[in-house]
């Protein structure tokens, strides 16, 4: 048994899921309870790995008989009861050592005697010990023989659905071990094994014992497969908690109960209608733990709402900085939005008395005046200002970034290659890293098919680790972050797609078919359609790919867990999901911003002042809509295409705008607002869209990218190689050599000939390709954002400029 320390520990896993305490610790009476000691003997001898040699007969025998005269000695009605009166059942061994005290023979045969008796007694379904006694008390030759009784067809299928989940040979005996078990406590066979059965077991293994339940999860979903369970989602969906009632939501900060704790359930109730789940849970931490729990701790005793000028000064002090672990204190950065809550709480009361006469005493003054409250618009002005720099730093490195992603995923590419093909002990180079082949097992290359890990030794760092796993690590967050590149999707929007978002769309003006990405409704519950650039269709395409190569041909149907909404969705082919060992799951929001940490780690980026810089999720949002509007997008397009509602939403988002330029644009446009009708400008027309996809057709260019401002001709008449807007992509620098040289060959072809005029145009040609070359290679100091670094300049320079 564990301590009471761990028992509490082990219980704070409740806060994510269902423990089940009330399933714990029940023990059954047997099918043969109440059998006599010769009725025992005879079933006992009907279990088809009965011995037949008749030493090994004549032991068992004995052994069975051993354990019945000692469980003989207690109270009890049937086995069952005398079992848990000789408190076997929690001491499962020392008891053979007294009853060894009466025996004359030595200790290793009476318990080799003593353990065949009782594994008997257990596989013949007489007694049903607890889930400790099999810990303490390991009978692998019991769960082999409760195994072997079971329906072989039953088996094979159970087997088949291993081995289609590519379980490994240890993931393997866990799910049998755990079906061993639950048999061998509950007194069930394989068909009648039930949801509670494993939650039992599970919750056994955590509250009693302390251990993670191994193989359990995976025994859910191969019982599903066979139709002995009725589940629509996996064993954590099921146990997942959901939302919490409103009263769960004020009682976890403990404040006294009574008139004031009834009236924040009454409140809350009644703005749960209004407000999503997330939103509902944080007003309840900011009016009840950050503002009552506070008042009630530091100044006991109150029980009104009208609350005396020092308690409340001395509230807002407190309320302004956040205490560490450490001691140390630091502002709190939502402390504006926690006054404005206060208020509203206060002010939705006053509003309340006038209809509801109940409401009419707690109808008092709010502490929170005016004057608190506007502050909060200084401090969204000066996030916004700092969210503005974030992003016009990061917008430079996304190339970089991208091109980081690329050469991982192709090194891991090359190194699995290598390890498939070296024998084991053999030395690998790649990219100038040597490694060593190696056998065995590594814990992350669960979930990966037998033979198909290759673990490898890193000789520099020493570290070991499966390359096929590393290869998945790098295609993952290279699709992760190209597909939030390319799309500016929010973070659950990106893990709620699936194989279904994937639709077609005739372009009226060319009759082209290009695919379209159907994001379902999200924070503002906005259906919204974008256009797929043809670098996002190969991103999607080879995920798709991949999963099903990985699964026979299909994508699995999975469920995702939200948790900010704390609910499970239905089982849909999900894009962006993984297996681990426990069968495929939707990547979770948590692992994506831990992986896009550590990739930045990796690279070591580094602002103006030395600081290492790192990009979340919601950073490549801001950085796709700057990109479009300064691309030339409209802003009321672009606010379209990220699924606001207003053009206010948008606004902050973009951050090559400055105040006074915003200012003049919504101007602009509140003017023309008056001379046009107003439906113009609450969606974009189709001749809007026409122009948009007829530009975006246009975009992607032999050499790049072409950045010609939307709604602007092209000057150049398509000669591209002139053009100052061509984005020359880094990668096709070869290529864009390889043409000078061409050029400069048909140069002196033309003089050869006596072409002159070929010669001018050839040359004007040659100048500005030379240039675009020059300005993509390295030629100097530079940063490593790419940016060349100025001489300081001197102070006779510094003379000059002024006398200028």
């Amino acid at each position: 048994m564990i301590s009471a320390l761990r028992h509490e520990q082990m219980a704070k896993v409740g806060s994510r899921l269902r423990l089940h305490p009330e399933l714990v610790g029940v023990t059954f009476p047997g099918p043969h309870d109440q059998a006599d000691r010769a009725e025992v003997l005879r079933i006992a001898m009907k279990l088809p790995d009965w011995p037949t040699v008749v030493h090994d007969h004549n032991e068992l025998v004995e052994g069975i008989g051993w354990v019945l005269d000692w469980l003989e000695t207690f109270p009890g009605d049937g086995w069952h009861d005398r079992w848990i009166a000789a408190g076997a059942n929690t001491d499962p061994d020392s008891w053979i050592l007294r009853r060894h005290g009466q025996d004359p023979r030595i200790a290793p045969s009476v318990r080799a005697i003593a353990v065949s008796g009782i594994r008997t007694l257990i596989v013949a379904r007489v007694i049903l010990p607890d889930y400790p006694y099999f810990s303490a008390l390991k009978t692998a030759i019991g769960y082999r023989q409760i195994l072997a009784q079971q329906d072989p067809d039953l088996r094979q299928r159970l087997q088949d659905g291993m081995d289609r989940r590519h379980m490994s040979a240890k993931t393997q005996h866990d799910c049998w071990t755990v079906l061993a078990r639950v048999m061998l406590h509950t007194g069930h066979d394989l068909p009648a094994i039930t949801k509670n059965d494993l939650f039992a077991f599970r919750s056994a293994q955590l509250l009693q014992l302390g251990v993670r339940a191994a193989g359990c999860h995976q025994v859910w979903e191969l019982l599903t497969d066979v139709g002995i369970l009725e589940a629509n989602h996996g064993l954590y969906e099921e146990l997942r908690l959901g939302q919490r009632s409103v009263a769960h939501l004020v009682d976890r900060y403990d404040i006294t109960p009574g008139p004031i704790r009834d009236l924040f359930v009454r409140y809350l109730q009644e703005r749960k209608t209004s407000v999503d789940y997330t939103t509902l849970s944080g007003l309840a931490a900011d009016i009840v733990g950050n503002f009552w729990a506070d008042i009630e701790k530091h100044h006991p005793g109150i029980d009104t709402l009208a609350l005396p000028a020092d308690v409340i000064t001395a509230w807002k002090e407190r309320l302004a900085t956040v205490v560490g672990v450490n001691g140390e204190t630091r502002p709190r950065a939502s402390s504006g939005y926690i006054l404005l809550n206060v208020r509203s709480f206060y002010l939705d009361l006053r509003d309340w008395a006038h209809e509801d006469p109940s409401i009419v005493p707690y109808a008092v003054p709010s502490p929170v005046t005016r004057a608190d409250a506007t502050g909060l618009n200084r401090r969204k002005l000066h996030v916004r200002a700092k969210i503005h720099q974030r992003i016009r730093e990061r917008v430079p490195l996304l190339p970089e970034i991208v091109a980081h992603l690329e050469r991982e995923l192709a090194q891991a590419r090359a190194l699995r290659e290598a390890a498939a093909k070296a024998p084991l002990d053999d030395l690998l180079t790649v990219d100038g890293r040597s490694y060593v082949r190696e056998d065995g097992y590594v814990k992350a290359a669960r979930g990966l098919p037998p033979g198909t890990s290759y673990v490898v030794r890193d000789l520099e760092t020493g570290e070991r680790f499966s390359t096929t796993r590393r290869e998945h690590d790098a295609f993952w967050l290279w699709a992760i972050v190209e597909t939030l590149r390319h799309t500016g999707l929010r973070i659950e929007e990106l893990l709620e797609l699936t194989h279904l978002a994937l639709v077609s769309h005739r372009l009226s003006t060319t009759g082209e078919t290009v695919p379209l990405l159907q994001v379902i409704p999200s924070k503002t519950n906005q259906e919204r359609l974008l256009l797929v650039t043809p670098e996002l269709a190969s991103v999607l395409a080879l995920v798709i790919s991949r999963l099903r190569n990985q699964n026979h041909g299909t994508i699995p149907l999975v469920a995702r867990y939200d948790h900010y909404e704390r609910t499970v969705g239905p089982r849909l082919p999900h894009l962006f999901q993984r297996d681990y060992g426990s069968g495929p799951t939707v990547i979770g929001t948590t692992s994506l911003r831990q992986w896009l940490k550590a990739l930045f780690v990796r690279m070591e980026l580094r602002d103006r002042a030395g600081e290492p810089i790192h990009l979340t999720p919601h950073d490549f949002r801001r950085i796709f809509s700057t990109t479009a509007v300064q691309d030339g997008l409209p802003l009321h397009i672009a606010s379209k295409i990220l699924g606001h509602r207003h053009l206010t939403s948008t606004e902050p988002y973009v951050a090559v705008f400055q105040d006074d330029l915003i200012r003049t644009y919504r101007t602009f446009v509140d003017n023309r607002r008056t001379g046009r009708p107003p439906q113009e400008y609450r969606e974009p027309t189709d001749a809007e869209w026409e122009e948009f996809e007829e530009h975006f057709t246009l975009r992607r260019v032999e050499l790049g990218s072409c950045a010609r401002p939307y709604g602007s001709r092209c000057e150049h008449e398509h000669a591209c190689l002139r053009c100052p807007v061509l984005r020359v992509d880094p990668a096709q620098l070869d290529r864009l050599a390889a043409i000078i040289t061409n050029l400069e060959e048909r140069i002196v072809e033309a003089e050869e000939r006596g072409w002159p005029g070929e010669v001018a145009q050839l040359t004007v040609t040659v100048k500005a390709a030379r240039d675009k070359l020059a300005r993509h290679t390295p030629t100097g100091p530079s940063t490593a954002h790419g940016l060349t670094l100025l001489p300081h300049p001197t102070t006779r320079a510094l003379q000059d400029a002024k006398g200028g």
